[in-house]
């Protein structure tokens, strides 16, 4: 029987008084004035408001510097270290630093924020936002935008990579969610997007982005935005961009494209769909089954989100867009084009008809070249080969690109231009098998890349032994004439 137990008995029991109950259990009368009649127990601890000798003269003084911090810049708050360097040198404070991190700690707990939990239905809602990371990317470390999009029922996500937040970027990223997910949900939640917000914030947006606009209008969604600041109003998409950062890019990927590493995120958005999140009744994959149904079907036509600009073709059969220059075949020159901006790609139209495609530059002041918009030209003016940027630039095939050197080796300029032209009237992939077979006879002339491009009719031309000895013409032998001359003098 413990110490409690004799007391309640005693009292309650037996009903000795204090004194007798002191006297028998030979324990001080304040002790047992404490317990006999049960209002306090010996489990339950007494909290008591210690005071801080230390901290205590100074704590209204941070208390008021951590108020004021709520109406400074974000990054230009107290931390805890500022705050101990200012009592030393302000109020000379003798105590620790550590002592003064607890105090900020404990006074900025006094100030923390309720959220209120939330729930939606099956295809009410999806929250998106973006996020950053790094990647190797052919070898070159690479910063990247993600672009993170959760639907709000069942925390299904989808995850796109891009080089930048730009519109074209910011659009893709939702056709290839909603392609993801085969449907729209009728609410999307977002930041204060520049891309998509073009005046106002939160529920006072006066104006959107036009593009954004007609995004919303296509797939027929409404758009909500969060308060500035406000992250937990779109905790989920929030999540997601933190669990994509420390889970799929940890180790740094590292990958030949953007692609490949598009191909890798895919597939994590896929195997995160087996997975079972606390306090939720269904797994990802059963509760994204429920909503599916109640997604609004996509439109029969895809959205065009390329950024579309008219350009003229310079001299230089050159296109400007976006601080950049692009190529397109010489017989434009002068002409009106319609440039489209993708995230990846730039394409060229005229006509409504495709004339190039180039990948996407994102510096500044940068030219792509495409040799073959340029071939018509330079068959014509071989004395420009030798600098011609469009060669030089040119990933030419094996083949192609050493023929190209020995010609310009001894000047044969003349010589490339035609080799040129075989291109133009046969393709580079047959051209260039002539070639290697020209190459193994020993042969670097033009007159030996035709002769084996005229033969590729021919069965099994370019398979097994050929003999690619040309007529030889032996040296003259003066000799002769010397021997008939002195015949004849003779």
């Amino acid at each position: 029987m413990n110490l409690y137990e004799q007391i309640r008995y005693l009292y309650a029991v037996e009903k000795l008084s204090q004194r007798a109950i002191s006297r028998k259990l030979g324990i001080s009368r304040n002790t047992v004035k404490r317990y006999c009649q049960g209002e306090n127990v010996p489990w339950e601890g007494k909290h008591r408001r210690y005071e801080r000798p230390v901290t205590g003269p100074v704590e209204e003084v941070v208390r008021e510097w951590l108020a004021k911090d709520k109406t400074a810049p974000r990054k230009q708050r107290h931390t805890a270290d500022r705050i101990y360097q200012r009592l030393v040198e302000e109020y000379d404070f003798t105590g620790a630093p550590s002592t003064v991190r607890k105090l900020v700690k404990e006074l900025r707990l006094e100030g923390g924020k309720a959220f209120i939990p939330l729930e939606f239905d099956p295809g009410e809602a999806a929250q998106v936002d973006w996020g950053e990371a790094v990647a190797y990317i052919g070898g070159q470390k690479t910063r990247v935008q993600i672009f993170c999009y959760r639907l709000c029922y069942s925390c299904a996500c989808y995850v796109a990579v891009f080089p930048t937040q730009r519109s074209e970027a910011f659009l893709a990223g939702h056709l290839q969610a909603f392609s993801f997910f085969g449907g729209v949900p009728r609410r999307l939640i977002y930041d204060n997007l520049r891309t998509a917000v073009k005046e106002g914030w939160g529920r006072y947006v006066k104006a959107e982005q036009d593009d954004f606009m007609a995004l919303r209008s296509h797939y027929a969604f409404r758009a909500d935005f969060c308060n500035p600041g406000s992250g937990n109003e779109k905790g989920l998409v929030e999540e997601l961009v933190g669990y994509i950062r420390r889970n799929v890019m940890v180790p740094v990927p590292r990958v030949e494209s953007m692609e490949e590493l598009q191909v890798e995120l895919d597939q994590r958005c896929l195997r995160y769909q087996d997975k079972h999140l606390r306090y939720h009744p269904l797994p990802v994959k059963e509760a994204l089954a429920v909503e599916k149904q109640h997604l609004i079907p996509l439109p029969v036509k895809e959205f065009e989100y390329a950024l579309t600009k008219m350009a003229e073709v310079d001299n230089l059969s050159l296109v400007k867009f976006d601080r950049n220059r692009y190529s397109v075949p010489v017989n434009l020159v002068g002409r009106t084009v319609t440039v489209k901006g993708y995230p990846f790609q730039v394409k060229v139209y005229h006509h409504g008809l495709e004339v190039a495609t180039h990948p996407r530059l994102y510096g500044q002041n940068e030219t792509r070249l495409e040799l073959e918009h340029y071939l018509p030209v330079l068959v014509k003016k071989p004395r420009s080969l030798a600098n011609a940027a469009p060669l030089r630039r040119a990933n030419l095939p094996p083949g192609l690109n050493e023929l190209k050197d020995r010609l310009l080796a001894r000047q044969g300029d003349h010589e490339l231009a035609k080799v040129l032209g075989l291109v133009i009237d046969h393709g580079v992939e047959e051209v260039e098998k002539a070639i290697l077979v020209a190459l193994q006879g020993g042969q670097d002339t033009y007159q030996a890349v035709r002769y084996y491009l005229d033969r590729k009719d021919t069965p099994d031309s370019y398979r097994g032994a050929i003999d690619t000895s040309f007529p030889k013409v032996e040296p003259v032998n003066l000799q002769v004439y010397d021997n008939l001359l002195a015949g004849e003098l003779q």
